[in-house]
């Protein structure tokens, strides 16, 4: 189930506080160039511990697809001791959920760590994480949609080099491990840009970029989910220091006047102001809905926000709720082509 769907359910609302564009975050949490860790690099034969900080799954076989498709990658698959627990629609209480993300950083026998699933739930745990361990035993750590507020706290709160992909559960096809293979087995500073298949068609009409401002730039990369970055913004878990950060969103079932709001808060938090490039990749399924009189385009809503600052800036990359899912640093410097549609990775986003 989709991870707005939970939130849905369960009658929580994207609830958007008003803040000091002077002040974004909490004092004190900014992470420069030289706070960043690097992580080490996969090989075959090590082990991945898979952990779920946000919603919990309720059949087993998705636990056996999550395995099989790590063993399939020359990858032995640890589970935390609570992954199978349940409270609500939540993957066990916020303390049972905080305790094995902690146990699995601290573990020297884990290599990597990704979350099993998104959902709803990760930024309830962000208070009871064990930051110096993590910032003591840095690693891998996997996952998107909800996870992004497990990516924003890890970086605001140590500087480790996380990484936005697929979850366990995702669709492990031969594009999402190529990526995951190439940046974190192979150390390759990779160059995403999207797949050129036009099948029987004249020009290709999938997976197509859009440039909204031309020209290059470059920048750490930086974001996630767009509700879910949001969702955490005034709280100390958020990163105060976005000045020249390539800033890349994605979300899913947001309707158009909710993404609106969103960008609409990143904007009168001073964030816009502060990027050097701006990359939207995918918003699966965000359309209307009840919008009365009628309703902005996607396009429209970003182009308001987006244009006027005169940065590179395009949409249409392969990050968000797709099958063909790239695993993306936060915290790695890249360079950006609005015009080609491509970020090249300037440095490798392991050791």
């Amino acid at each position: 189930m989709q991870r707005r769907k939970f939130i849905r359910n369960i009658g929580i609302g994207g609830l958007l506080l008003p803040l000091d564009p002077t002040s974004i975050g909490s004092p004190g949490n900014s992470i420069t160039t030289t706070d960043k860790i690097i992580p080490e690099a996969l090989q075959e034969g090590d082990t991945i511990g898979i952990v779920s900080p946000a919603s919990a799954i309720f059949e087993s076989e998705p636990y056996e697809i999550a395995k099989e498709s790590f063993e399939a990658m020359g990858l032995k698959v640890k589970f935390g001791q609570n992954t199978r627990n349940r409270y609500g629609h939540l993957a066990g209480t916020d303390e049972e959920r905080a305790e094995e993300f902690n146990d699995m950083f601290r573990d020297d026998s884990i290599k990597a760590v990704i979350a099993l699933r998104g959902g709803s739930g990760a930024a309830r745990i962000l208070d009871k994480l064990d930051y110096e361990a993590i910032k003591k035993n840095p690693k891998i750590f996997i996952g998107y949609s909800d996870i992004t507020a497990l990516h924003m706290a890890i970086y605001a709160k140590t500087g480790l080099v996380t990484f936005h992909g697929p979850v366990a559960v995702s669709t492990w096809n031969s594009f999402s491990a190529d990526y995951l293979k190439r940046l974190l087995f192979d150390k390759e500073a990779i160059k995403y840009e999207n797949p050129v298949n036009k099948g029987d068609e004249l020009v290709q009409t999938k997976n197509r970029i859009r440039t909204i401002h031309e020209g290059t730039t470059k920048g750490q990369l930086l974001g996630g989910n767009l509700s879910v970055l949001t969702g955490i913004m005034g709280s100390e878990y958020f990163p105060t220091d976005w000045k020249g950060k390539i800033l890349y969103l994605e979300d899913v079932g947001e309707k158009i006047y909710a993404v609106d709001r969103m960008m609409t808060q990143l904007y009168l938090a001073g964030v816009f102001n502060e990027i050097s490039g701006f990359v939207f990749g995918k918003c699966t399924d965000c359309d209307p809905g009840g919008s009365g009189y009628g309703s902005l385009t996607m396009e429209e809503v970003i182009d308001h926000f987006i244009k006027p600052l005169n940065i590179p800036a395009y949409s249409g990359a392969m990050i968000g709720h797709i099958d063909d899912n790239v695993t993306i640093p936060n915290g790695i410097e890249a360079e950006m082509d609005a015009n080609a549609g491509t970020i090249q990775l300037l440095n490798p986003a392991v050791k």
